[in-house]
């Protein structure tokens, strides 16, 4: 219990953009271990989802049947459980992810590192502000606020029949800096043959 009070203390300083990891889990993830700021929950026919957003970083659980994925993004690893992690990574500049679980779940991830030039990122900055006063999640983080410029996460999501799509932004003015990930979580059986 000790270590899940601190891994929350921590969850309250400043994310770093350079310490972000990718987890991809098959099992959900307990709430005490996260300090959540707004949270989301999706019911469809075929499938449930959550989303967290939790800090600069954020996690979505996808439950269909007896099947979850979970992806996580977070600058906390220590005390994260070892079981059921199926991908990891850190973040650096542009990747694509893509991961099969039996015939009825894919997972795609397409992820990018986007550093911006000072002059650029406050109007990148301003019009994703603007575009999620409209739909998604949003948290801004006024207590990191740089040259006026506050951190943000953004997300925005849409559920289908047998896809879940999540396309979540989060903003580092600090480094000018934008982490963008687009991920589809597709359930049922597979609909499109992989190529060999």
């Amino acid at each position: 219990m000790q270590n899940l009070r601190l891994l929350v203390e921590q969850s309250q300083l400043k994310q770093r953009i350079d310490d972000l990891q990718f987890y991809l889990f098959q099992r959900p993830l307990h709430p005490e271990l996260f300090r959540i700021n707004q949270v989301k929950r999706v019911e469809q026919r075929r499938y449930t989802a959550e989303i967290w957003i939790v800090g600069l970083a954020h996690v979505v659980t996808l439950q269909y049947g007896k099947e979850c994925l979970t992806e996580l993004i977070t600058d906390e690893t220590e005390v994260l459980p070892k079981m059921g992690i199926a991908a990891s990574f850190p973040f650096r500049g542009e990747r694509d992810h893509t991961q099969s679980f039996g015939d009825d779940m894919r997972y795609i991830l397409s992820c990018q590192v986007e550093r911006m030039t000072p002059n650029l990122f406050p109007s990148s900055h301003r019009d994703l502000m603007k575009y999620a006063q409209k739909r998604g999640l949003f948290v801004m983080f006024d207590e990191w606020e740089v040259d006026g410029i506050a951190p943000f996460t953004f997300i925005d999501y849409e559920a289908r029949e047998h896809e879940f799509h999540v396309h979540a932004f989060h903003a580092f003015p600090d480094s000018t800096t934008l982490l963008k990930t687009q991920s589809i979580f597709e359930v049922g059986p597979a609909r499109y043959p992989d190529v060999g």
